[in-house]
């Protein structure tokens, strides 16, 4: 008996410390932020919208998949959604679909573009999507900036996709990459017309009316640019892909809920 209870005095002090440093109460994780119900999910309003979200994927500028992108799917304003499912019946009468890049972006993935941006170290994506720019003046290009449109809920990144769709092979992690401005059979393969860049290409030739894109490519661009115009989308000259809807329900805040179906309240 004295053995033992020497053992239990030397057991009960350990106790005591781990006791007195544990929290009186337990922690809960933050809950996520939700959307308005004002944003809906592209694929309720129209199905038929071809989605290829690139930041749930490594197939992107930082070579990761994107913080706050929990599911591929895409989520606007429901004015944006509504506008995009017009403008995609449009499309589908001449035998095309659209197809979306990206959609609402959180602030916490603007953010990670920031500290990606400022990792000089971190060039595993250049020779596909900045080979002719140098990482250290992405933000005074303007490539990279701290707050995004696409965080307001009315900005998507989109294409144009011949039918019938066909698939588009996936990224594979370390293979060889090819230039975004080099020609549509040399540079990674989508299923889209020849815009004559690829999606997220930091170039000049990126620019939607840049002057030394013509024929078909020229072509392509203007038929999105005017079929997106006429249901209310404002482009943006830098980027043949990006179109915002206007007006916008939210034209002052950026949203940081993540990219998830439950994210949804409506």
């Amino acid at each position: 008996m004295p053995r033992l209870a020497v053992a239990l005095r030397a057991l009960a002090l350990p106790v005591a410390a781990l006791l007195a440093i544990a929290p009186s109460t337990p922690a809960h994780a933050k809950p996520e932020p939700k959307a308005p119900k004002e944003f809906v999910a592209l694929g309720d309003v129209d199905p038929t919208i071809r989605q290829e979200i690139r930041y749930f994927t490594p197939h992107n500028f930082t070579g990761d998949p994107v913080d706050g992108y929990r599911r591929p799917m895409c989520v606007l304003t429901r004015p944006a959604a509504e506008a995009l499912h017009r403008a995609q019946r449009q499309l589908l009468r001449r035998g095309y679909t659209l197809k979306v890049y990206d959609c609402y972006r959180p602030q916490r993935a603007v953010n990670g573009f920031v500290e990606w941006a400022k990792d000089l170290d971190d060039q595993r994506m250049k020779d596909e999507f900045y080979p002719r720019v140098d990482k250290s003046r992405l933000f005074e290009d303007g490539y990279i900036a701290g707050k995004s449109g696409h965080s307001r809920g009315s900005t998507v990144d989109l294409t144009i996709v011949p039918l019938p769709a066909l698939p588009t092979r996936p990224y594979v992690p370390g293979e060889k990459l090819a230039p975004c401005y080099a020609a549509k059979e040399d540079r990674f393969p989508d299923n889209s017309v020849d815009m004559g860049t690829g999606y997220d290409c930091f170039d000049t030739l990126s620019h939607t009316l840049d002057p030394r894109i013509t024929g078909a490519q020229r072509a392509n661009r203007l038929l999105l640019k005017s079929t997106l115009e006429q249901r209310g989308f404002v482009n943006l000259a830098e980027e043949w892909w990006h179109y915002t809807y206007q007006p916008e329900p939210f034209p002052d805040t950026y949203f940081d809920f993540p990219v998830a179906r439950r994210s949804l309240t409506g």
